[in-house]
């Protein structure tokens, strides 16, 4: 249950795209696919799960969300989405417990059910161009996936997908 209800008029006074991500709103679990190790070829794959809730904010024109693991190694993250009203895209800035750094955001939009996001960062010290994609096909059962490029985008390694389904729902 949303801490603040966003009145009607004030979410439908803006553009469509404001409420992109309003499908995620909420309670949900994140079955977690990630590559252990980034950028070396690794095949490895972590596997876990982490309860996750997202609270729209500023009227509409912003989220916050926030993911826990409830076992083993503490791990959370926290993603905050803003709509540029100017230019109709998302900017979405992550930080998680593994160094409480905010990372650049990407940035981008959806075009129906699948949203294109991308921007820049460094891994290890090296700098990587950085894409996300939501595949809302299936808005009860969205997909995020994480690919990274350091070589200026001619390759990409997807090294972290995220499967998330409402609690009490099938895994």
């Amino acid at each position: 249950m949303p801490l603040f209800d966003i009145p009607a008029s004030l979410s439908n006074a803006w553009p469509a795209g404001a409420r992109d991500f309003d499908f995620l709103q909420g309670e949900w679990l994140i079955a977690h696919r990630r590559l252990r190790e980034r950028l070396v070829g690794s095949t490895q794959w972590l596997e876990f799960e982490t309860p996750f809730v997202m609270q729209a904010i500023l009227g509409g024109l912003g989220n916050i969300d926030q993911c826990r693991t409830t076992g083993g190694a503490f791990y959370e993250g926290v993603s905050l989405r803003l709509f540029d009203l100017a230019t109709g895209t998302w900017h979405i800035y992550w930080v998680d417990s593994n160094g409480a750094r905010l990372c650049p955001p990407v940035v981008g939009a959806f075009s129906g059910a699948l949203g294109r996001f991308h921007g820049e960062d460094i891994h290890q010290g090296r700098p990587v161009l950085v894409k996300f994609q939501w595949n809302c096909e299936d808005a009860t059962r969205p997909v995020w996936q994480q690919a990274f490029s350091a070589d200026g985008g001619n390759s990409w390694e997807t090294n972290w997908y995220m499967h998330f389904r409402r609690p009490g729902g099938a895994a």
